[in-house]
């Protein structure tokens, strides 16, 4: 049985946001998926704009909304950045080639996965957001027990 581990965090504002996307970049490697869970505003994009900009990209984190993937390449790793919101099918991603970006060589974070179910691998690390007040909670649940 997969043991997890997990833990739950306090984000006061936007800044601790984009410092647990700067943890987590240092506790990340490529091959591994992160799934990001929270209604929308709660904080996904912030999370995975802290996580690249820790890593050395300087350029513009958006949303993929209409894209799907957005691809990022940032201290020497591959990273793929899905939202899969207006996703209607998981099956629409055999169109975009879905099967090779979780090829091992990247880290590929996920926005709304539930709406992949079926066609993306399991995660290595749940993150779920939650808006409470000015701030946010983070559950963080490591599929490995770290």
């Amino acid at each position: 049985m997969e043991k997890k581990r997990t833990e739950r965090r306090w984000l006061a504002d936007e800044a601790a946001t984009l410092a647990l996307g700067a943890e987590l970049a240092e506790a990340l490697r490529a091959g591994q998926c992160v799934y990001l869970l929270g209604e929308l505003g709660a904080g996904k994009t912030t999370l995975v704009r802290g996580l690249l900009r820790h890593l050395g990209h300087q350029g513009a984190v958006k949303s993929p909304t209409y894209t799907l993937v957005e691809p990022y390449e940032a201290g020497g790793v591959h990273i793929y950045h899905f939202d899969l919101y207006r996703l209607g099918d998981p099956r629409e991603l055999e169109f975009i080639g879905v099967r090779d970006y979780f090829d091992g060589h990247a880290l590929c974070v996920l926005e709304w996965p539930q709406r992949g179910q079926g066609m993306i691998p399991a995660a290595d690390l749940t993150v779920t957001l939650a808006v409470e007040g000015q701030g946010r909670h983070a559950n963080l649940e490591w599929a490995d027990g770290r």
